[in-house]
């Protein structure tokens, strides 16, 4: 078999993508050094060392493949480079005419469809997949129609108005289905405000959040450098095809599967938190709000914390200086993600603040650690032309790199006097961070309140140092002559916002960056790395090392499997996410994966995070389950990622309960409840499962791109029937689980009732979470890579 593919490429050719490919190599940079005019070059000098033999195996990719194009690191992130440069909107291919559209593996590849293109995330194993040529199968979504009139109030941001829709929406029920804006409200978003929101869809659960090509669409293109002639192609085109929206001609009613309306003068400022992006808080409730969450049992809004300890003062010693930390003080501040990084009013929004700030003598306390990481090279470009990016160096909000960061998990160590100060007191410490995501323990081990919010509102979160504070009544500090600052002091209205906007944000800063783009830079082009279309594997890597699913594969398909007598990994509640799953922060001291490292001599300090080192499936699989966050019903109450080996009782790491189970010959099988793998779209989410053992999950219901991955791997997806879950038919997860399927595909479809019996007795009746006859041929092969690999062998020969 292994000769079989070695084949495929040859040794003198390079392989061809059946697909045209921008590989942008999307790097989150860790925030290792902040608050200084040299942050940019010092973290990207640590991440190359670091990083080096990822890099070096991306390079080699980019030479071994045709048709391929690589943005190298330290270029912006990937959705921001996709909207400003790689977006065609419409492919011209030697004249052929045709839309654009991009799956992408980021699950806020969706960004794109706010310049009418239509784009979504999938795993990275569908990607590889559609890259060789397999067509992707879905079932036809239902269309959501998003109506907006009005206009925004002065002072409120695309970030308040994208929190709004995100709650309407996931109250709405939007899972594997389209959304589509339109309406009168659509003149007054710009198209940074529109991609925004388009970005947001995985938090809200959508397939997509589409914005329709309009005036403003083409207006955008121009700004961004595209051709007066591209530009006018594609008018004409979409035009011909009844593709473009003139919202200066009458408007038919569209007919949508279900409808949504939005004023845009009832969106106030607001943030989302403690723990998930769908929580909304409004500003004028926020203080209100957090003193609830202390009280509340500990939950998606609740910390726990008794009334006696909540006025809690833990002094500590900063840099010699005496200081203080209280429940709600905020230790990370981050001007973050592609979801706002790439939105030039906000960004010159939180410009004006820190200037207002300054001004009036505001500082952010040292302990704070601030950060502000643009999507691109051009809103350092806007930024310095504005004469703004000082005021915000001035604060602490240097710039630290071209990338994801805190958002993502990558916000680097906070001082060990402040973490220290958090854990002996049992601190509930806060980070603010205009990103995305929030899910428990994902920003920062040490930060169990993580709230988004718009750049400016991060910026005057920092100043005030907490998020226990009423910005209508309470001061944020005291000025240069001793007298209070208020909330409203230093808050811009939508009018300056958008004059700094008029005068700073200029096409030639697009042309300029992107004209440079891949060219990279002297670490990433002195990067050697050798030639051929065979990798080289390094069997000492720690970073790179041939995964195992294609070991023993033979041409034919092993068929569909079931699991029998399966014992229960792990039993869990709602919204367990992606993060929760397979984190991609950093990698505990005493976990399996730093054990694993450590072995091979790696230094704690060099351990990196699990995202940068998700090329090695050693480490992935022992991170799998690994979030020190996760609440596993097995364990009663205790937090952190441990399971019950149900055989023994003993409490084990969830990697060592199952390598022992696999040991034993037991199969294993995951209870969950709705939501299940919400977040972003990491294919290792289902990779780890799978090489754990894990052969089937039970949950009420899948977030859409983690039930696609578990098919991709060969992980059968259940459903309890509605109304039912573990609970209400009395499962606590030390039952042992037969699921039997036919031994034949064909005998097997798409979304049937599948009966699963445990042993004390009781039966249940599940739907099975095929939902299309690829699916099923994919998990007759065990994955859809082996299914791929299979056919691209057969049509070889």
């Amino acid at each position: 078999m292994r000769d079989a593919m070695n084949k495929l490429g040859g040794d003198s050719n390079k392989i061809n993508p059946l697909v045209p490919v921008d590989l942008v190599i999307d790097h989150s940079v860790q925030v290792d050094v902040a608050r200084s005019e040299n942050a940019v070059q010092a973290n990207m000098e640590l991440e190359f060392k670091r990083n080096k033999e990822r890099f070096g195996f991306l390079k080699w990719g980019s030479n071994a493949f045709n048709n391929m194009l690589v943005v190298p690191p330290g270029s912006g992130i990937v959705h921001q480079v996709n909207l400003e440069y790689l977006g065609r909107v419409v492919f011209n291919t030697n004249g052929m005419l045709y839309p654009d559209s991009v799956v992408g593996t980021d699950s806020h590849t969706t960004m794109i469809d706010g310049l009418g293109v239509a784009g979504w995330g999938v795993g990275g194993i569908e990607a590889e997949a559609t890259m060789l040529g397999q067509p992707m199968s879905m079932v036809l979504p239902g269309v959501v129609g998003f109506k907006l009139s009005g206009k925004l109030r002065d002072g409120v941001t695309a970030t308040d108005l994208v929190l709004t829709v995100t709650q309407m929406l996931r109250k709405h029920g939007v899972v594997g289905k389209f959304v589509e804006f339109y309406g009168e409200g659509m003149s007054e978003l710009s198209l940074a405000d529109r991609a925004t929101i388009a970005n947001m869809s995985p938090e809200y659960g959508a397939t997509m959040g589409f914005f329709p090509v309009d005036h403003v669409t083409l207006q955008y293109l121009k700004l961004t450098g595209r051709s007066e002639e591209t530009v006018s192609m594609i008018e004409s085109y979409l035009r011909a095809n009844k593709m473009f929206v003139d919202y200066s001609e009458p408007q038919v009613e569209r007919v949508y599967s279900s409808y949504l309306e939005l004023n845009l003068k009832e969106v106030e400022p607001c943030v989302s938190g403690p723990k998930r992006p769908h929580d909304r808080v409004p500003l004028r409730e926020m203080k209100a709000d957090w003193h609830a969450c202390l009280d509340n049992k500990v939950g998606f809004k609740g910390f726990a914390v008794p009334k006696e300890s909540q006025t809690k003062v833990a002094e500590f010693t900063f840099h010699g200086k005496p200081a203080q930390l209280r429940h709600g003080d905020v230790v990370i501040a981050a001007i973050t993600s592609c979801t706002n990084t790439s939105n030039p009013s906000v960004m010159l929004g939180a410009a004006l603040v820190a200037k207002k700030a300054c001004e009036l003598g505001l500082q952010v306390k040292p302990w704070i650690k601030t950060s502000l990481a643009p999507g691109s090279g051009v809103v350092t470009k806007y930024l310095q032309k504005s004469g703004l990016q000082k005021y915000l160096n001035q604060l602490g909000f240097h710039i630290v790199g071209y990338g994801c960061t805190t958002c993502i998990g990558n916000s680097g160590d906070i001082d060990e006097a402040v973490a220290s100060t958090i854990t002996e007191n049992d601190i509930v410490a806060a980070a603010v961070l205009s990103g995305n995501r929030n899910f428990e323990g994902r920003v920062h081990p040490l930060t169990r309140a993580n709230y988004l919010a718009s750049p400016p509102l991060v910026v005057a979160y920092a100043l005030a140092g907490t998020v226990d504070i009423d910005f209508d009544t309470e001061p944020i500090g005291l000025g240069n002559d001793g007298n209070k600052i208020f909330f409203k002091d230093i808050w811009p209205t939508s009018e300056e916002i958008a004059d700094v906007v008029q005068s700073s944000v200029l096409p030639d800063m697009f042309k300029a960056t992107y004209e440079a783009i891949t060219k990279g830079n002297s670490m990433w082009n002195e990067l050697s790395v050798p030639s051929g279309t065979l990798y080289a594997w390094d069997p000492t890597s720690t970073y790179i090392h041939e995964p195992p699913y294609f070991k023993d594969m033979s041409m034919s398909p092993p068929g569909p499997h079931g699991a029998k007598n399966a014992y229960c990994l792990l039993n869990f509640g709602d919204s367990i996410t992606t993060d929760h799953i397979s984190p991609a922060g950093s990698i505990h001291k005493d976990s399996p994966a730093a054990r694993y490292l450590m072995e091979r001599g790696v230094d704690r300090r060099d351990f990196n995070s699990y995202g940068s080192r998700r090329g090695n499936d050693e480490v992935m699989a022992r991170g799998t389950f690994a979030n020190i966050r996760i609440v596993n019903k097995l364990l009663n109450g205790e937090v952190g990622p441990k399971t019950i080996h149900i055989p023994s009782g003993e409490k084990l790491s969830v990697f060592d309960a199952a390598m022992k189970y696999k040991s034993e010959g037991h199969d294993m099988i995951v209870l969950a409840g709705a939501e299940y793998g919400s977040g972003s779209s990491r294919d290792w989410a289902a990779k780890g499962p799978m090489l754990l053992g894990v052969k089937a999950v039970i949950a009420k219901s899948f977030e859409r791109i983690h039930r696609s991955n578990l098919v991709g791997m060969g992980v059968i997806p259940l459903c309890f029937k509605a109304g039912e879950d573990a609970e209400t038919l009395g499962l606590t997860g030390h039952e042992r689980y037969t699921i039997n399927l036919p031994s034949k595909v064909e005998e097997i479809r798409p979304g049937q009732d599948v009966v699963v019996v445990a042993d004390n007795g009781k039966s249940f009746t599940c739907t099975l979470r095929f939902d299309t006859e690829v699916e099923l041929a994919y998990f007759n092969h065990g994955g859809i890579l082996q299914y791929v690999i299979r056919n691209l062998i057969h049509a070889k020969h």
